[in-house]
């Protein structure tokens, strides 16, 4: 009797064993896309054509609620976009802070692991033809990607990554602040937490970075070019209409005074090379070139203006910004003679400032913000607003020296993205692979 109930138990785990490997085999059968239409069932899934190493991609459009707190609200189309290589596999999730452009991101690189892409509440496709702006706060983007990523968790069982750039990276830090643990590791790339609506630390970083003489060209740069400024709004002029651009918001006068007040910031922030500057004797043209280069006279044209919107309303109520010195051409102004970011903010809109907002968030990053990798540029100007981890809190900084807002880990030397790559390693653990990139 022994034997024959061991034979029977011995079958009956045999044949249990093969039919969950079979259902295993299955649920592996079954796409990316039947996975979401059923964790998303009102959403739009369309197919994407997928690139580098990923098998499937999609977009998806959610109905997302203006409120997380009452449904009632009303919603909008929010766009995710997905790349898939495998449930199992590292789970990047990309935070934009802006639009989103589909792309392979450069730690789904170093992990080829899947990568999820949201586009920040009311920019881009996912802006309302109205913005309600009361909702446009930080922490309904953040209920945004805690419950996208609540449900993602169900279907892809391994580790999670977080990563954003610039405004993207800083709401990296703002989710890890208020959902620690919905991801295992976090990698902002040049992200700052900026003190007040005009933080004076980019001021005095713009001061002392780079040589004398070097700081001394773009002083003389910025007299210049209003000492000519009838000349180079002649050729923003021609500009405009080669590039179809209109500029009744920021007339060309102010969007010039702007440019000008703006150049030392945008310089140091993209790398700027000193020898370029052009001299004293450059042609209009020649110093439009350059301005237009470095700054970029399109970010205030209508369209520009209209896209940023969002973003300045955000700096202007939670995050904060940084502000012009109007010094060096303070005798050249014509317009613009109290230069202010408000400027640029939606119209009849509270935009009452929240300063403990971005205080909260800092105080926890730097105090309890465990296993955050940090990419800064050295010479980026906001490299001035960086969080600087406690000693005893477990997170990475780096910082390459004379960088600019452009630096990414490819940027570093051997040396130092192997010590990045030791640090994910260990952060992530032996089953996660790490693909050194190739330059």
């Amino acid at each position: 009797m022994r034997s024959f109930k061991f034979i029977y138990f011995f079958l009956f785990i045999t044949l249990s064993f093969g039919l969950l490997s079979a259902q295993v085999k299955i649920e592996e059968k079954i796409s990316l896309e039947q996975k979401l239409k059923k964790l998303f069932p009102d959403a739009e899934i369309t197919q994407m054509e997928s690139k580098d190493f990923y098998t499937e991609s999609y977009q998806m459009v959610l109905n997302e609620p203006l409120d997380h707190q009452n449904p009632k609200s009303g919603t909008f189309k929010h766009y995710v976009y997905f790349s898939h290589i495998g449930f199992e596999k590292p789970t990047v999730l990309v935070t934009e802070g802006y639009n989103a452009r589909p792309r392979t991101y450069e730690l789904s690189k170093i992990l080829k692991g899947n990568q999820v892409q949201v586009e920040y509440r009311f920019y881009g496709k996912s802006r309302p033809d109205t913005i309600p702006w009361q909702y446009l706060k930080n922490d309904q983007a953040i209920e945004d990607y805690h419950a996208l990523i609540t449900k993602l968790k169900t279907v892809y069982s391994g580790k999670w990554i977080s990563t954003g750039i610039s405004k993207g990276g800083e709401t990296v830090l703002i989710y890890k602040s208020k959902y620690p643990n919905d991801v295992d590791v976090a990698v902002p790339y040049v992200a700052p937490i900026i003190n007040g609506l005009e933080d004076p630390r980019t001021e005095a970083h713009i001061k002392s970075i780079g040589t004398n003489k070097c700081r001394g060209s773009i002083f003389k740069f910025q007299r210049n070019v209003l000492n000519n400024r009838d000349s180079v709004i002649y050729q923003i002029d021609k500009y405009a209409d080669k590039k179809n651009m209109k500029f009744t918001e920021i007339p060309v006068e102010e969007a010039l005074e702007y440019a000008v007040m703006e150049f030392p910031f945008s310089f140091w922030q993209w790398g700027g090379n000193c020898e370029e500057i052009p001299v004293e004797n450059a042609t209009a043209k020649e110093m439009f070139d350059y301005i237009n280069k470095i700054v970029g006279i399109g970010f205030y044209n209508d369209k520009t203006y209209y896209n940023l919107l969002p973003s300045y309303y955000q700096h202007m109520t939670e995050l904060g910004y940084y502000g012009f010195d109007p010094t060096p051409v303070k005798d050249l102004l014509e317009v613009a003679h109290e230069p202010t970011n408000l400027r640029f903010s939606p119209r009849n809109v509270d935009l009452t400032y929240n300063p403990d907002y971005m205080n909260k968030v800092r105080n926890y990053i730097e105090n309890k913000g465990e296993k955050i990798l940090y990419i800064y540029g050295g010479y980026d100007t906001w490299g001035a607003c960086a969080p600087n981890p406690k000693p005893n809190v477990d997170a990475l900084k780096m910082v390459l020296e004379e960088g600019s807002h452009k630096t990414r880990i490819k940027d570093f030397s051997k040396e130092d993205q192997q010590k990045i790559y030791d640090k994910l390693q260990q952060w992530l653990g032996d089953e996660v692979t790490i693909y050194p990139l190739e330059n």
